[in-house]
């Protein structure tokens, strides 16, 4: 009776021991957050693109997009920085896949407690129009000389240094094109705020902005040295928001700027 008596308790005692383990494991993965800076060796992979155009699409990953600086280059490289971890959940897994011009990356990590981070970085030829579909994570793209079309949840989106035309729109994240020759320009957010510094005057710049500000720098003096000034037909609309127009305007200007905000500021200021 006495050994009876005894095993149940010391069996209850290995219990407790684990569920304080389990306590222990779980409460170090919540503590040390994922980051995918800390991959020192990451994964590169090259992809050959049959056209001029491609699509990434991304789930759960920070994307970085650059142009190669090879102009005979016409693969895309990948550089893939990974960190995760999980509790009682099957081990944490990416992928990546090119199929005709759609390059697709995809993270799964499930678990009672699951902690992973994941950053792409995107080489691509000079001369290939380009869409970014992302969610759960930021999105810079810099130096692309082509159409950019840009769409995002839970994430922002930067761009640097683009000639081509821009379609960027961004749930639940900021959009800012910074130093852009682009002559076409649509930018959307919700959730948000929308920042855009051109480098040149815009054919058409078109800006539509709820629950977030607006903020367009214009330049107002002409490329070329002649010493003209640029003036632009700026047509503004707000919700609950303030509005400060301080560039040049004619509405005869080729130059047309459109601005739609709801619960947002809006402002179209000289950029020199």
């Amino acid at each position: 009776m006495t050994v009876r008596s005894r095993r149940p308790r010391a069996r209850g005692m290995r219990v407790l021991v684990g569920v304080g383990t389990m306590g222990v494991v779980v409460g170090m993965v919540a503590a040390c957050g994922a980051s995918a800076e800390d991959d020192s060796d990451p994964d590169q992979r090259s992809f050959a693109l049959p056209g001029r155009t491609l699509t990434v699409d991304s789930d759960d990953s920070a994307l970085e997009v650059v142009v190669s600086d090879d102009v005979k280059d016409r693969n895309v490289r990948v550089t893939r920085w990974f960190d995760g971890r999980t509790v009682m959940g099957e081990s944490p897994k990416v992928t990546w896949n090119m199929d005709k011009d759609r390059l697709t990356f995809r993270v799964k990590c499930s678990g009672v407690i699951s902690n992973c981070s994941a950053k792409h970085r995107v080489v691509v030829p000079r001369d290939v129009a380009l869409t970014i579909l992302n969610k759960d994570g930021k999105v810079t793209a810099t130096g692309l000389r082509e159409p950019l079309k840009v769409r995002t949840a839970d994430g922002s989106v930067t761009v640097q240094d683009a000639r081509g035309p821009l379609d960027l729109s961004s749930v639940d994240g900021s959009v800012r094109a910074v130093d852009v020759t682009s002559k076409r320009i649509s930018a959307t957010s919700r959730d948000g705020s929308v920042r855009l510094e051109l480098a040149a005057a815009p054919d058409r710049v078109e800006v539509r902005s709820k629950d977030g500000s607006v903020n367009v720098a214009l330049p107002v003096t002409k490329s070329g040295g002649d010493g003209g000034a640029a003036s632009y037909r700026v047509d503004s609309e707000t919700v609950d928001g303030g509005s400060d127009i301080s560039v040049p305007r004619d509405t005869r200007s080729p130059h047309h700027v459109s601005v739609r905000s709801v619960d947002g500021s809006v402002t179209v200021r000289s950029a020199n």
